[in-house]
């Protein structure tokens, strides 16, 4: 099967698709990709690309198609908009020229934010006569009246009716959340709806890692945070938990990142005398396992709210993977995940004294009881996140999806 895989973050960028893609090598698709010249997260195009242009080249196994965007650049909403804007302008236009005389069966769009992306998927759906699936990853128009982006009542109507137009217009659309498929089928319309969750990515689930220079205080309880620090991970909430345990307690929160809020954090911090917090920086992807294996505990946090309660953070995954306790601090599905594993505690998102409560909960239990829990989040991940079994099952999306295309074109004909 030939798939046209869309996406305006790609490797070298740390995202996700990027395995997806490999794993769809492997289970013997022939895979291209078009996305945008890499810039994320400090907003400057990486060495080796340039900003103008169409750029090709061959990465394990599969071919990359770069066209032009504005890079992000420093922050500010109108920098970020002509991020997505050019992205989206130069996939739907220059797009069809670049991939002009090929054939795909399939065109399957990654649909992080801005889901706006995949229009330029349905017009390359139109030219190229194939089964489009989008695989949602955000609430939209949600997630924009959630972080703030958006609060304008008229504009988010507006994005609904695009949303829906997008929706109705593909062929599947996939899910990372059952928690996702009543909202999204409401828009979807005639369109089908289908659960397909985040796998893991492997190095998190492999013995074999790459040393990392963060070490963590052994004699501390250490609960690390890997990821995003921006206005959806509570991170307020954290700060107030960790001050009200105090530095006394022997907890220690490492939190490894980069994002928004990263100016504000080490403000706080300084500001609030919270020697206990540590503000570790972004780390290679590939040196988070070694610093998972110092961790007694990992921290997953989200905001509340209808949208971000049917969300289940990337993350996770790895943290399952990782074998460690998980505290997670945050509403629904994410939250179900953690106690269905019996990977860790839960608590209310944006609730201080609960995740204090429950961190210090954590570090009182006996060495042996923690440790089943890890075990218990690597027995969930192997059931429900590994990347091969879920290759298998996207694989089948994917086919069911042309498939069922075929067969409508025929009755037309």
């Amino acid at each position: 099967m030939k798939v046209l895989l869309l996406s305006q973050h790609f490797w070298p960028e740390s995202f996700r698709i990027n395995e997806v893609a490999q794993s769809l090598v492997e289970q013997g698709c022939e895979v291209t990709v078009l996305t945008g010249k890499p810039n994320y997260p400090d907003g400057d195009i990486f060495p080796g690309y340039q900003v103008a242009g169409v750029q090709r080249e061959r990465h394990e196994g599969y071919e990359i198609v770069r066209v032009p965007l504005m890079p992000r650049g420093r922050g500010g909403a109108r920098r970020l908009v002509l991020n997505y804007l050019s992205f989206l302008a130069a996939a739907s236009v220059l797009g069809p020229w670049a991939l002009r005389g090929r054939r795909f069966d399939a065109i399957f769009v990654y649909g992080t934010s801005p889901i706006l992306q995949a229009i330029a998927a349905i017009v390359l759906k139109w030219i190229k006569r194939a089964a489009l699936v989008v695989w949602v990853q955000d609430l939209w128009p949600d997630s924009l009246e959630i972080t703030g982006f958006v609060r304008n009542r008229r504009l988010l109507a507006a994005v609904a009716v695009v949303v829906r137009w997008i929706y109705r217009r593909s062929d599947l659309l996939l899910v990372q959340s059952p928690a996702f498929v009543a909202p999204v089928q409401a828009m979807a319309g005639p369109t089908p709806v289908a659960v397909h969750e985040n796998p893991a990515d492997r190095a998190s689930a492999s013995a074999a890692f790459a040393p990392t220079a963060l070490r963590l205080d052994p004699a501390a309880f250490n609960i690390v945070f890997a990821g995003n620090l921006g206005t959806v991970q509570s991170l307020d909430c954290v700060l107030d938990a960790a001050e009200r345990l105090g530095a006394h307690s022997g907890v220690r929160w490492v939190l490894v990142g980069s994002g928004a809020r990263d100016a504000w954090l080490a403000e706080q911090v300084k500001a609030r005398g919270l020697t206990q917090v540590v503000l570790a920086g972004r780390l290679p992807p590939e040196q988070m396992p070694a610093v998972f294996e110092q961790a007694d505990a990992l921290l997953v946090s989200l905001t509340g709210g209808p949208a971000l309660s049917r969300t289940v953070p990337s993350k996770i995954q790895a943290y399952l993977a990782a074998g460690r306790p998980i505290l997670a601090s945050m509403d629904g599905e994410g939250a179900r995940v953690v106690q269905a594993a019996g990977a860790g505690l839960a608590c209310a998102a944006e609730d201080a004294a609960a995740l204090a409560a429950a961190a210090q909960a954590l570090r009182d239990l006996p060495p042996e009881a923690r440790q089943r829990m890890g075990e218990a989040g690597r027995r969930y991940y192997a059931e429900h996140y590994d990347p091969d079994r879920l290759a298998r099952a996207l694989v089948g999306h994917l086919t069911g999806a042309v498939a069922a295309r075929n067969r409508q074109e025929k009755k037309v004909q």
